[in-house]
């Protein structure tokens, strides 16, 4: 049974929800700009202007197992880690890099695996200027667009040595997302992800992202009353969720799963703040 099929049954015969608000861009006619930094005097943060909507986010637990990262651009599993730290960065990059690369390749059938970047998240440690550790991002959002996946995976496998990128980019490739629980299981400011069928290709808005040395380009998403979301309440350091950012095949498969944090109504007043981790990967598959 698809996704489709059960979310087509009354709501009080399918999954449990909690209703919350999710953080859109407003339509607007002028170019999308974000810094990653603070810009120079009177030069804004950003160009839009975000409006909060409220809706269901279903509870997707019970029907993991009928998820398809090519259909819904999503995917959860079980998955035991062997990291203890994940804050140790040596052992971040030896022992979770290689755990990562080989789940993928279980999971998508991949050829090939480039772990090309990773964000922790912990709003509690989380020191701009000082530290590498961020908030969780409350705005719906996409990591790449049609073009920066290419212009990205081009960038990275360059700086990697990899000698073959021509030929690596003109086979099908993805850009994954490996999200996780590092510590205690996620109370506060889960992560919700969009069913990449019920995107319409005009609610996505592309956008600068403004580095201090470079120019990349992300989506932005407009709000369509069309959308489904779903996550998985409490997550733990052993269950991995896989969201694809970009694909390059064109025939229908899902491309872009936008996501976002958001306040989940049923937290604790006291619970911890979410400490997670995810990896950005390219997933090159078989000719």
């Amino acid at each position: 049974m698809s996704l489709n099929q059960v979310l087509d049954r009354p709501i009080s015969q399918t999954l449990p929800y909690v209703e919350a608000e999710l953080t859109y861009l407003v339509p607007m006619a002028g170019k999308l700009v974000n810094y990653t930094y603070e810009p120079p005097a009177g030069i804004p943060r950003t160009t839009g202007t975000y409006q909060a909507h409220k809706l269901p986010i279903y509870n997707a637990r019970s029907i993991s197992e009928e998820i398809s990262l090519d259909r819904e651009g999503f995917g959860f599993t079980q998955h035991q880690t062997q990291v203890h730290d994940f804050y140790d960065e040596e052992e971040l990059r030896r022992v979770y890099y290689l755990e990562a690369e080989q789940l993928l390749k279980e999971v998508t059938g991949a050829e090939q695996v480039v772990i090309f970047d990773h964000t922790l998240r912990n709003a509690a440690q989380s020191k701009p200027h000082e530290n590498s550790i961020k908030e969780p991002v409350k705005r719906v959002h996409n990591d790449f667009t049609a073009k920066s996946g290419y212009t990205r995976a081009r960038l990275e496998l360059a700086t990697r040595g990899i000698d073959n990128i021509d030929e690596l980019l003109q086979r099908r490739f993805a850009i994954i997302n490996v999200w996780r629980a590092i510590a205690q299981p996620i109370q506060e400011s889960p992560l919700a992800v969009c069913d990449a069928q019920s995107i319409a290709p005009t609610d996505l808005v592309t956008g600068d992202l403004v580095y201090r040395d470079r120019v990349g380009e992300t989506y932005a998403v407009t709000y369509n009353q069309e959308h489904k979301w779903f996550y998985f309440p409490q997550m733990h350091r052993d269950e991995a969720l896989f969201i694809k950012c970009f694909d390059s095949a064109t025939d229908g498969r899902a491309r872009f799963a936008a996501h976002t944090a958001f306040e989940d109504p049923s937290s604790p007043l006291d619970a911890l703040p979410r400490e997670s981790i995810e990896l950005r990967t390219f997933v090159f598959y078989p000719d």
